[in-house]
């Protein structure tokens, strides 16, 4: 198989992957919390033996989420939050630890904070938030302090990976962090708000349009050097 075969074969490889990350930020548009996701196309050259030229290829080998706010829609809810600026909650999970900006909380039978998933929202010192089932009418103050009757009752805790590189995207909203996570102030929480997904549909369907073209010309590409070959292959036999 030749360069060229070998090149074309390399973009069409990471064109479909991006078509694959284009169509799940596509699917995600309401999707509370989501964080778009993208591909980084690398350029990788190597020399050929014996000869002054070089070949060059390209893949999709990196990907990338985009922490940009989303907008905030206003639903009213006493366990519904939404993070105005930087941080993520942290929420305890199977799998340890992860941090996520999908703010839909509920207190379950034991009265403690969790996701719709069941998995408990922990506060500012990494211990679950409990919340009375008799405390009456819930209020956060912008610090995540929940309190009830004028009562503080325990603080959303708000926090960022030591390392934003190291964040590893756990089913859609979620995110695991390798070397741990640090609490940060000065973000306010917002009560009776979430945050929406930060994908603009414009964009990504305007993305989809472009990679899917681009896909279209390598394989238009790809059948021209296969009728190259052979009708070469044919002469020869001649």
């Amino acid at each position: 198989m030749e360069a060229a075969t070998y090149t074309t074969l390399t973009r069409q490889s990471g064109l479909r992957r991006e078509m694959q990350v284009v169509a799940n930020n596509i699917a995600n548009i309401s999707t509370t919390g989501f964080r778009r996701e993208g591909l980084v196309f690398s350029e990788y050259i190597s020399e050929i033996e014996g000869q002054s030229r070089s070949i060059s290829m390209a893949t999709a080998n990196v990907q990338f989420n985009e922490h940009a706010q989303g907008p905030l829609s206003h639903t009213g809810g006493t366990f519904d939050f939404a993070v105005e600026g930087e941080g993520f909650f942290l929420i305890e999970t199977p799998e340890g630890e992860q941090l996520t900006r999908n703010g839909s909380f509920t207190p379950d039978a034991n009265g403690e904070l969790v996701t719709h998933d069941g998995y408990r929202v922990l506060d500012l010192g990494g211990a679950p938030i409990f919340i009375p089932p008799d405390a009456g009418p819930i209020a956060s103050a912008s610090d995540g302090t929940l309190s009830a009757g004028g009562q503080p009752l325990a603080q959303i805790g708000l926090f960022n990976p030591i390392d934003m590189s190291e964040l590893s995207r756990r089913n859609g909203v979620r995110f695991a962090v390798e070397n741990g996570v640090e609490p940060i102030e000065g973000s306010p929480i917002l009560q009776g708000f979430l945050e929406d997904s930060n994908v603009n549909p414009v964009m990504e369907i305007a993305r989809m349009i472009e990679v899917q073209r681009a896909y279209e010309q390598g394989k238009g590409l790809m059948d021209k050097e296969d009728e190259r070959i052979r009708g070469v292959l044919q002469t020869l036999g001649r």
